[in-house]
């Protein structure tokens, strides 16, 4: 999977076909040519288009399709993202340097439950003045509206016009 997604072409059609559920390969190349230029569709030249339309056909659609990510008709032009695209996204979200991905917010929600869990179980002072029925549903809220947040912010992304990587350079 990181083989396929090392690649910034790659990366960028799956996004576009994560929002447009089929797509020909020639609306597909202007919108990576309008991402790389970083400019609209409506400015793409024909020579950047062609630039990554050729590496579309002839490279990253086939290497998709072998993977069982989309289905390419080079007779039409069609492609079609396949239901593995839709578990993409986790390796598709973009996630800065300074900040927690999900897994290690979970983790730490997960650490934090355990801790008050212990705490509960020998009896300390600020633990004991409430019912462990009491704590537990406040272990189980955290998880349910981080939950609800996570669902939130995924939701955006896939409705976002752009990936995330190119929207974060402006």
């Amino acid at each position: 999977m990181f083989d396929i997604l090392s690649n910034r072409r790659r990366r960028y059609a799956l996004y576009a076909l994560l929002n447009d559920d089929t797509t020909t390969i020639g609306s597909l190349a202007e919108r990576i040519a309008a991402w790389e230029n970083d400019c609209t569709v409506d400015e793409v030249t024909s020579t950047e288009r062609k630039r990554v339309y050729t590496a579309l056909q002839q490279s990253h659609l086939p290497k998709l399709e072998r993977t069982g990510l989309v289905s390419f008709d080079r007779e039409t032009g069609r492609v079609h993202p396949t239901d593995t695209v839709d578990e993409m996204d986790i390796y598709l979200e973009v996630v800065s340097e300074e900040q927690l991905s999900w897994d290690q917010y979970y983790l730490g929600l997960s650490a934090v439950a355990v801790g008050i869990v212990v705490a509960i179980w020998l009896g300390l002072p600020p633990f004991r003045a409430l019912s462990p029925l009491l704590w537990m549903t406040f272990v189980v809220g955290l998880f349910a509206v981080s939950a609800a947040i996570h669902n939130y912010r995924s939701a955006n992304l896939d409705a976002a016009s752009e990936p995330p990587e190119v929207s974060r350079r402006s």
